[in-house]
């Protein structure tokens, strides 16, 4: 990895299918950052801990992102690519970094008051500390930039705040990490309610289109996403599933609205859809394929995943000895 270029950090959890939305809005534009950045790219298992989790299930889906980042063609020898409970040094500043947080801070998280009222039964203290644990991530790595969308950018903030906190009592010990402003992905909305994203934790199976879902899913998924009763082809907010339908398929045919408006005028909303089916079956069958290529070279994806962890922790222990260093922690090893 070239030294002399920035530090880009970014991951995804460890639980649930990918969506259509979390390939064209950020793993597909992660794809050549390599060439810019110096990239690290988490699977963030130890994030998912803070809802009970199936464990040979779970085991299976970490697995089985860390290949969804190799079929998107994120290169596993340009990029880091690691499960976050193989390095140690996560859990390690988290508790250090704990320390340097206050309460105040974390009860305005808005995130852990969304996700506390989703699952009342388990309002854990990990939720509740989820956003040090996603400083200590960024700020292990000495990161520069992190992409986020705006449901992410306060997890920023307080990472940014933590970081100048600490560094005004020990001295320049972080890099405060700025947000990646760059090719801005594709968003995309839920099927059965165009007013929130689409998200894998959607209880509605119809509204989410997963990265591995059959021809035959994705066209019965798209026959059935809500629409309108208007029956005019147009590209605007006041019909927002049309709207979401024409944002899919200019992501995956590389296409503007106004192309895609000309291209079915005239067409009602059932060719729309079929349409959309076939351009997203189109670019989900090469990801696919090479998904279950990967799913039988064991071998390799095991060894992508100890000589990474092995990069990631090179790099993070760097700076958690410097830590432990300044707050006087005494480190034999």
């Amino acid at each position: 990895m070239n030294k002399d270029h920035k530090v880009l950090y970014s991951g995804m959890q460890a639980t649930g299918n990918l969506t259509l939305g979390n390939y064209l809005g950020a793993l597909k534009n992660w794809v050549g950052l390599a060439d810019e950045y110096e990239c690290y790219y988490g699977v963030m298992d130890l994030h998912s801990l803070t809802v009970r989790q199936n464990a040979p299930e779970f085991r299976a889906h970490a697995r089985e992102l860390m290949m969804l980042y190799i079929a998107a063609g994120i290169d596993p020898e340009k990029n880091v690519l690691y499960l976050q409970s193989s390095v140690p040094c996560h859990a390690e500043l988290a508790w250090i970094l704990n320390c340097f947080t206050y309460m105040g801070e974390l009860q305005r998280m808005t995130q852990f008051k969304d996700k506390a009222a989703k699952h009342a039964d388990n309002v854990n203290a990990g939720l509740f500390t989820y956003p040090v644990l996603m400083a200590a991530d960024i700020l292990l790595y000495q990161s520069d930039v992190v992409p986020v969308g705006k449901d992410q950018l306060q997890h920023l903030e307080i990472t940014r705040d933590i970081a100048q906190r600490f560094n005004s009592i020990y001295g320049d010990v972080f890099t405060v990490p700025e947000p990646y402003i760059g090719k801005i992905g594709a968003r995309i909305m839920s099927l059965q309610d165009p007013s929130k994203k689409m998200s894998k934790s959607d209880e509605n199976p119809n509204a989410s289109i997963y990265l591995m879902d059959d021809p035959d899913t994705i066209r019965r998924k798209c026959k059935r996403a809500v629409t309108d009763s208007e029956a005019t082809i147009a590209y605007r907010d006041e019909q927002p599933g049309l709207k979401n339908l024409f944002d899919s398929y200019c992501a995956c045919m590389d296409k503007t609205p106004d192309d895609v408006v000309k291209e079915f005028a005239g067409c009602g909303y059932g060719q729309v859809k079929e349409a959309v089916s076939e351009a997203v079956i189109g670019v989900l069958k090469p990801l696919q394929d090479r998904v279950k290529e990967l799913a039988v070279d064991k071998a390799y994806i095991d060894n992508v995943m100890k000589t990474n962890a092995e990069r990631a922790y090179y790099a993070a222990n760097k700076t958690l000895r410097k830590v432990k260093k300044k707050v006087g922690l005494t480190d034999i090893r």
